[in-house]
C-alpha cells in the first residue's frame, strides 16, 4: 500500500460490487416499508450501479434513516415444553438439550432461569 491510499477519504474509494448490491438491498428494504416511492427506487438502484466511489453510494442513502446492519438476535432460552416433553421420552437426551443451552447461554452473557 503507498502512502496516497493510506489517506484517502473513504468516500474516494471506488466501491465493489457487493457494496452497490448491499445499497440496493438497503433501499428495497426502504421501499418495502414506505419511504421511497418505486419510481424513487428504480433511479435510486440505477445510480447505484452506475456509481464508482462509495461517496456516490453514500449519497443514495443520505436522506434515509439508518438501519441495524444485522436484526437483533433472538435470546435462546430454554424451551420448557421441550424439555419436558424429553424427559418424558427420553431423559439422557433431556440432560443433553439443557446443558448445551445453559453453555450456549453462559457463552453469551444470558442468564437462564433454573
Amino acid at each position: 500500500m503507498n502512502d496516497g491510499e493510506e489517506h484517502t477519504p473513504s468516500a474516494l474509494l471506488r466501491a465493489s460490487d457487493a457494496e452497490r448490491e448491499r445499497v440496493e438491498a438497503r433501499l428495497q428494504h426502504h421501499f418495502a416499508v414506505g419511504r421511497l416511492t418505486l419510481p424513487e427506487l428504480e433511479e435510486r438502484v440505477a445510480v447505484a450501479y452506475e456509481a464508482q466511489t462509495r461517496g456516490q453510494l453514500d449519497v443514495l442513502l443520505a436522506d434515509l434513516p439508518a438501519e441495524p446492519e444485522e436484526p437483533a438476535r433472538p435470546v435462546d432460552v430454554v424451551d420448557s415444553r421441550l424439555l419436558v416433553i424429553l424427559l418424558c421420552c427420553s431423559p439422557p437426551a433431556a440432560l443433553v438439550y439443557w446443558l448445551l443451552s445453559r453453555r450456549a447461554a453462559r457463552r453469551r452473557g444470558t442468564p437462564l432461569c433454573g
